[in-house]
């Protein structure tokens, strides 16, 4: 049963922290002299996220749903 519990550690850590790293490259879009983008795309982009948190936290907790396939900003 330590085999299950390490493999959790091993890959709890690679993905939090891959996660982590991608949320600040994220967080690197709202440089506006780079990139174009209004309050509207934000909020898509964060319910988005947070919609993805709070389906995988369910998970945790027995419920099991789970959150959308991909992600795309409304065209305008």
């Amino acid at each position: 049963m330590r085999d299950k519990r390490k493999k959790f550690i091993d890959l709890a850590e690679a993905r939090v922290n891959r996660a982590i790293k991608d949320i600040r490259l994220i967080g690197n879009l709202a440089n506006k002299a780079s990139y174009e983008y209004d309050d509207d795309d934000a909020k898509e982009i964060f319910r988005a996220l947070q919609k993805e948190l709070d389906a995988a936290k369910s998970r945790f907790t027995g419920n099991g749903k789970t959150g959308e396939d991909s992600f795309r900003l409304s065209r305008k």
